[in-house]
């Protein structure tokens, strides 16, 4: 299945192979990079697991991998830290998984990025901005970053994407990895695709992609950062609308129909934001295969979907903390921050879709709504 599915990747996307003498050649031995990963909730230790499997593997990465771990007790008494070590598993948010022995779980933040020159980000976007102003200082000066992190931050000024974020306090340039991947299915080996995104040097970003890439995850590189972030960020909003229709049975060619207004509106909202955006990254598994399975699986399709089911009577809080243990949705903060944005800018008659999630989220119309908006579909759009 594999090799017939690389063979189609389109000439933007570079899949990387195996052997590679940049990453494996025995001169770099005594400059081999060291990984640490900055989050620990479930897609955090999926990802640890990837990462673990291939520094034991490559020649140019040290074995061990750091896996920064907020911190918290257990019903048993146990801090998550010490029985991630001693069972190599995160029995809170992936539990029956081995990580890999050279995964060490560290709540120490700046211990945990302490040497390491491979930073990995993948924590919940509300949370990153508070962690980049405790790593200010804190990291190796030739430091490389990736963010698996799906959200925004908007400020006075506009929207910053994570990367942009993390790049601005650390100092560091950072590419960003998104792709069709619900992360309970990678941790038992099910074939999936991700995309890393890159700004400008090549070596880079092939070396995030051989960090990543394992026979059943397949990850290529696109020259588009913002692309494949936003890809990222926006498909939860639509995942959102998705769980509404779910939640109100309204069937498969209403769910379709939603998709597919969605990644319009994803597409349009991105090329405003950035008109460097290229079209290609929405065919990418950052694109449209990640809009796919997220609306069909996800945790956000699905807390939305217990959510039109009671009527919006119940918060989007209240579901989280009682369905998720622990996660965090991105979807509903998501929508807030995107119409944030559109309404700032003037664009909500441009995004029905993504305005009336909002307004249904947040409790000014009922569930229901997510269908009506498409009467105000402006024609030109």
């Amino acid at each position: 299945m594999a090799p017939a599915l690389e063979a189609q990747v389109p000439q933007e996307a570079e899949s990387v192979p195996q052997n590679n003498n940049f990453l494996n050649s025995a001169n770099d031995a005594t400059h081999r990079s060291r990984v640490t990963v900055i989050g620990s909730g479930n897609w955090g230790s999926v990802a640890s697991k990837l990462i673990a499997s291939n520094t034991l593997r490559l020649a140019s990465f040290h074995d061990e991998v750091r896996m920064w771990v907020y911190e918290e007790t257990l019903p048993s008494g146990e801090k998550l830290t010490d029985v991630i070590n001693r069972t190599n598993e995160n029995v809170k948010y992936l539990p029956g998984i081995k990580l890999g022995k050279n995964v060490i779980a560290d709540p120490d933040l700046e211990n945990a990025v302490r040497d390491s020159n491979m930073l990995v980000f993948v924590t919940p976007h509300q949370f990153m901005e508070g962690i980049c102003k405790r790593l200010v200082g804190k990291i190796r000066e030739d430091a490389e970053g990736i963010s698996l992190v799906k959200g925004m931050e908007v400020k006075m000024e506009g929207p910053c994407m994570i990367s942009s974020l993390i790049s601005e306090q650390l100092g560091i340039n950072c590419s960003v990895l998104m792709g069709a991947n619900i992360a309970n299915e990678i941790a038992v080996e099910k074939f999936s695709e991700a995309t890393v995104g890159y700004r400008n040097n090549k070596e880079v970003a092939e070396r995030w992609v051989q960090l990543f890439y394992t026979p059943y995850f397949i990850v290529t590189a696109v020259q588009d950062v913002e692309g494949v972030e936003l890809c990222g960020t926006l498909k939860n909003v639509v995942a959102i609308a998705a769980g509404f229709v779910d939640g109100l049975e309204m069937g498969n060619n209403t769910k379709a129909a939603i998709m597919r207004l969605g990644l319009r509106e994803m597409k349009a909202f991105s090329k405003l934001l950035f008109p460097s955006v290229k079209d290609n990254t929405f065919f990418e598994s950052c694109g449209v295969a990640d809009l796919i399975t997220t609306c069909l699986g996800g945790r956000n399709r699905k807390v939305a979907e217990a959510y039109a089911k009671n009527g919006g009577k119940r918060s989007f809080d209240e579901l989280e903390a009682e369905m998720l243990q622990g996660q965090k949705l991105q979807g509903v903060s998501t929508a807030s921050e995107v119409y944030e944005v559109l309404s700032h800018r003037g664009w909500l008659e441009l995004f029905p879709l993504f305005s009336t999630v909002h307004e249904i989220s947040s409790g000014l119309l009922p569930p229901s709504a997510i269908v009506e908006y498409s009467e105000k579909l402006p024609r030109s759009f």
